[in-house]
C-alpha cells in the first residue's frame, strides 16, 4: 500500500510543527512549507534525527501564487503528489477596524485566506482527477465568533469558516472532503513568549478545562480529519476549544447549584 502524502504550511513551528511530526508518526509522506527557510531546514534535520525519513521542506510564501506553484511542483517531483493539504499558515492583527492600516488588512487577507485559494488552484486539480482528495484549513474560533479590538482577524477568519462550506459543496463530487480545525488561544510558542502571564492565565479561566489547547491537540484533530475516521465528515468548523466558546457571556447566576 503506498503511503499517503501530506503537504502543510506554516510546519516548522506550533501546531504545523506538532501536525508534521504526528503524520510522521502515522507513516505519512510530509511535505513541510513555510516563509523561514532556515527554520525548515532545521525541523527535517530535527525529524531526520528522530528516525522519519519521509520529511521534505519546501520555502513558500503562501501568499505568492508563483511560490505556490513551486510548492506544489517541488511536492509532485518529490513524492509523487498529495493526498491531504493543511493550510495552516497564518498571522494575526489585533486593533479596531479604523486603527486598521491597508497594509496591515492586505496582509491578513493574503495570508489566511489567499493562501487557501492557491493551494486548490494548484493541489486540487490532481485531487478531482484521482477522484480522492483532503483539504483541512486552520480557521480559528474568532471565525465563529467576535472579539474585542481583533476585527480584521475575525473577518479573515470568518472568510475562512464560510469558505470551507463553498468549498465541501463543490469538491465533494469529486471525493474532496474540506474541513476547518478552529483553535482557541493555543500554547504555541509564540503565543507563551509574546502574552503576558496575566493575560495567559486569563485565557485559561476561559476554558471549561482549565488550560490552553497546545500544539498537539489542535495536530490530533487534524490527523482526525485527514484520516478515513472521518470519511463522512466534510464542510465543518470542528472548535478545539476546551469550551471557551459553550458559554453565552452571562454570569453565574448561583455558584452553590
Amino acid at each position: 500500500m503506498n503511503k499517503k502524502r501530506v503537504f502543510i504550511t506554516g510546519g516548522t513551528s506550533g501546531m504545523g510543527k506538532a501536525a508534521s511530526k504526528l503524520f510522521l508518526e502515522k507513516e505519512w509522506e510530509v511535505v513541510v512549507a513555510d516563509i523561514n527557510e532556515l527554520a525548515g531546514k532545521k525541523v527535517v534535520e530535527e525529524f531526520e534525527e528522530l528516525g522519519y525519513k519521509n520529511i521534505f521542506f519546501v520555502k513558500c510564501d503562501v501568499s505568492k501564487d508563483e511560490d505556490m506553484k513551486r510548492a506544489y511542483q517541488f511536492s509532485k517531483e518529490k513524492i509523487g503528489g498529495i493526498d491531504c493539504v493543511i493550510n495552516n499558515a497564518g498571522i494575526w492583527h489585533g486593533g479596531m477596524l479604523h486603527e486598521t492600516t491597508d497594509e496591515e488588512w492586505d496582509r491578513l487577507f493574503n495570508v489566511d485566506v489567499k493562501s487557501i485559494y492557491l493551494s486548490t488552484k494548484y493541489f486540487v486539480p490532481d485531487m478531482i482527477e484521482r477522484k480522492y482528495g483532503n483539504i483541512i484549513n486552520t480557521a480559528s474560533i474568532s471565525g465563529l465568533y467576535g472579539d474585542y479590538n481583533m476585527a480584521a482577524y475575525n473577518a479573515a477568519k470568518g472568510a475562512v469558516t464560510n469558505l470551507v462550506k463553498a468549498m465541501a459543496l463543490d469538491y465533494g463530487k469529486f471525493g474532496i472532503r474540506v474541513n476547518n480545525v478552529c483553535p482557541s488561544a493555543c500554547a504555541t510558542p509564540m503565543f507563551l513568549t509574546n502574552q503576558d502571564p496575566e493575560v495567559i492565565k486569563s485565557f485559561q479561566k476561559t476554558s471549561t478545562l482549565g488550560r490552553l489547547c497546545t500544539p498537539e491537540d489542535i495536530a490530533r484533530a487534524m490527523y482526525f480529519l485527514a484520516s478515513d475516521e472521518s470519511s463522512f465528515i466534510t464542510g465543518v468548523n470542528l472548535p478545539v476549544s476546551g469550551g471557551m466558546d459553550v458559554h453565552t457571556g452571562q454570569p453565574v447566576q448561583d455558584e452553590n447549584r
